[in-house]
């Protein structure tokens, strides 16, 4: 799938392609991924889990938000072994039509009154492959970006992909509310599949640009030098296990926090605050779009003054914030409503700017598709998946936000363990070689 470049290609003229492709591809993926958070919160209980009372079919709904996240180490192993082999670009190519493919059929999956318990079953199948799919994804469109950037600037290369994450938030979420407006009453029996059959358009868009781009210049010195590893997901695991854990458990303080933001929230805000759901949906998307300028933004300070550093920061306030987040959202006050939902994703974005770059350098080049792609999406079994439904339960067993607002000052405890106890190979900005 590569090709020779033009003659009057320049390595910046690649270098703008390679961030514009990881960008967009990555946007598409989080774009199909926070789409089913959104429908899990608001549709999913009563369509496919209709004969549950309101809290049981909500928690329902959140496991089967949480079967995604646990395929997403299968996506990262299973993709971050073609990604080490053959190369970042065209198994990036994969990961986008294997999420895509399935988030299409999603919106075409019939309801529980329909055909019954095969519904559901359908759902979770689906959830799957979508998870699989997220899973190979990140650490290829970090590297395609990271590795075509220079060394002293690879916090803010590495926070490019990162983007996707606003974007496709804003994507989503808009679509929703869009689509909710138009169709009324409706979204609940059909409109609701609009968004996840309209993926059918980015998939076409992503193709295209991925396409477009070269290999990364670094896993091309690799393939020259004839040191592409026979078995690198084995590789990264028996060589960097401190690494690949650390890794993990470092993005407790960011993961966890973040699906409360913008998934848990949903639920508790027209549940709990009894707030309309277009006003949460919009109060989520100004938020979104702030993080277009705070990720780069972080991802470029930890260049200046070091990952570690920054992404501390960022730990202690998410952990200070834990209290006050909750205290604004239950005033049910419009407007502390949407200061404690803004300053939510800013304090997210502190930590998820310097992320990417701070695990990836922790790996050689030839292993680091896979052993930074596993430690990130370790992170989603005992973070991001578990975290709507542990705070659905916390509420659900004590009437009140004090014990979410625990758990999240108990993540972040562990995550400076984690950083505290992470190789110093992400403190260089060099990453290293491995043998």
């Amino acid at each position: 799938m590569d090709a020779t470049p033009a003659i009057d290609e320049t390595p910046r003229t690649q270098r703008r392609r390679a961030v514009v492709a990881s960008v967009v591809g990555t946007t598409i993926e989080w774009y199909d991924f926070f789409l089913y958070s959104t429908t899990a919160a608001l549709i999913f209980p009563s369509v496919f889990f209709p004969h549950s009372d309101e809290s049981t079919a909500i928690l329902e709904s959140f496991a089967t938000l949480f079967v995604g996240f646990a395929a997403r180490p299968v996506g990262a192993a299973v993709f971050g072994h073609f990604g080490d082999r053959i190369g970042r670009k065209a198994t990036l190519i994969s990961t986008l039509l294997l999420m895509g493919v399935a988030t299409v059929l999603m919106g075409l999956v019939p309801s529980h009154a329909t055909i019954g318990l095969a519904a559901p079953v359908l759902l979770v199948v689906l959830r799957v492959l979508q998870g699989i799919g997220v899973g190979g994804e990140w650490g290829g469109s970090v590297l395609l970006s990271m590795e075509w950037g220079a060394r002293n600037r690879r916090g803010l290369m590495a926070s490019w992909p990162q983007m996707g994450v606003p974007i496709g938030l804003l994507l989503s979420t808009g679509t929703v509310a869009a689509v909710s407006a138009v169709t009324g009453d409706a979204f609940e029996v059909w409109g609701w599949r609009i968004p996840f059959l309209a993926s059918v358009v980015l998939i076409a868009v992503g193709l295209y640009i991925r396409l477009r781009v070269l290999e990364s210049p670094d896993f091309r010195e690799v393939k020259q030098q004839r040191a592409v590893v026979k078995m690198p997901v084995w590789r990264a695991l028996r060589d960097h296990p401190l690494e690949v854990l650390t890794a993990a458990f470092v993005r407790l303080s960011e993961q966890a926090p973040f699906y409360l933001f913008i998934t848990f929230v949903l639920t508790y805000g027209t549940t709990e605050l009894d707030m309309p759901r277009s006003q949460i949906l919009n109060y989520t998307l100004i938020a979104a779009a702030i993080g277009l300028i705070t990720i780069p933004l972080f991802g470029h300070l930890s260049d200046r003054f070091g990952r570690r550093r920054i992404y501390a920061l960022g730990i202690v306030l998410t952990a200070a914030y834990a209290f006050p987040y909750f205290g604004l959202l239950n005033t049910g006050s419009g407007g502390l409503v949407l200061i404690g939902i803004v300053v939510s994703l800013i304090v997210h974005d502190i930590q998820y700017g310097p992320q990417a770059a701070l695990i990836a350098e922790s790996f050689g080049t030839n292993v680091r598709y896979s052993g930074a792609g596993l430690g990130y999406q370790l992170s989603s079994v005992i973070a991001g998946g578990p975290a709507p439904l542990i705070a659905a339960a916390l509420l659900t067993s004590t009437g009140g936000s004090t014990s979410i607002s625990w758990y999240i000052v108990g993540c972040c405890v562990l995550s400076l363990g984690a950083l505290a106890l992470m190789p110093a190979a992400g403190r260089s900005g060099t990453g290293r070689a491995d043998g």
